[in-house]
């Protein structure tokens, strides 16, 4: 049991280390504290928006209840747009779970002053601001585009490894590798290149310069968001297509 454990430790995402951080140890598992703590927050709000848009359902809608079917709409529209007419509706809850958490998530680092509250070591920033929860997120897509593969094609999945010939078989397995990796990179890098320079600029120049740069960075954060949900869906269509147009075919 202890040599499972130890394996366990050494594997953790938690290793992944960028700056301080405020660590929770859950048995021999360490975990960064503060990353949890806005996750909290950022998934409190998605709870409370959902339920206030949901609890008195209008036919003419209104107020939060127009905003969500707005955000419904749009992530329906850009999945069925990556995936096709046939395959989108499944995937609609996941790609629009993934837009709304990390679209939620980066503004919080932007409008939620979280360096004003004090932790023992470390500080409160945005979840997307830790690179564990990026590398969580990309892994989740990865395991979603295999299971779409492999649910719709079947076994026949993996033969996308070796079309058109086999001499490709590393160069197909390496990019499923770098799928994940680029994910992770660039939201990870973006979001804490803008905080990075928010807040030297907010030292600097105290309050007039960094105004555009926070309305600039609330912008690129969205379009993060964005980005990521595309991908994820676009990965996904593939992994359900395969080659040589086979999914087309088997609807026309």
């Amino acid at each position: 049991m202890m040599p499972l454990i130890h394996l366990w430790t050494a594997l953790s995402l938690a290793k992944l280390e960028v700056g301080h951080h405020f660590y929770w140890y859950i048995g021999n598992l360490r975990v960064h504290g503060q990353v949890f703590i806005t996750t909290w927050f950022v998934m409190a709000v998605l709870i409370a928006a959902a339920f206030a848009a949901s609890r008195n359902i209008q036919r003419v809608p209104s107020g939060i209840q127009n905003l969500m079917e707005y955000a419904l709409e749009f992530i329906r529209d850009l999945t069925k747009n990556q995936m096709g007419e046939h395959e989108y509706r499944a995937w609609v809850p996941f790609v629009g779970t993934l837009f709304l958490f990390i679209f939620v998530c980066n503004w919080s680092g932007a409008l939620v002053p979280w360096k004003l509250i004090e932790l023992p070591e470390g500080e409160l920033a945005a979840p997307t601001n830790d690179i564990n929860t990026t590398v969580a997120l990309a892994l989740l897509v990865s395991l979603a585009y295999f299971y779409a593969g492999l649910r719709k094609r079947g076994l026949k999945y993996f033969t996308k490894y070796i079309e058109p010939t086999p001499v490709l078989l590393p160069i197909a397995i390496l990019e499923d590798f770098t799928k994940p990796l680029s994910l992770s990179f660039r939201l990870f890098g973006n979001i804490l290149a803008d905080e990075l320079v928010v807040g030297v600029l907010v030292l600097l120049v105290p309050l007039f310069v960094p105004l555009p740069v926070m309305a600039l960075g609330l912008f690129t954060s969205a379009i993060q968001a964005l980005v990521f949900a595309t991908l994820a869906a676009t990965y996904i269509g593939e992994a359900m297509e395969g080659h040589g147009g086979e999914h087309e075919e088997a609807h026309s």
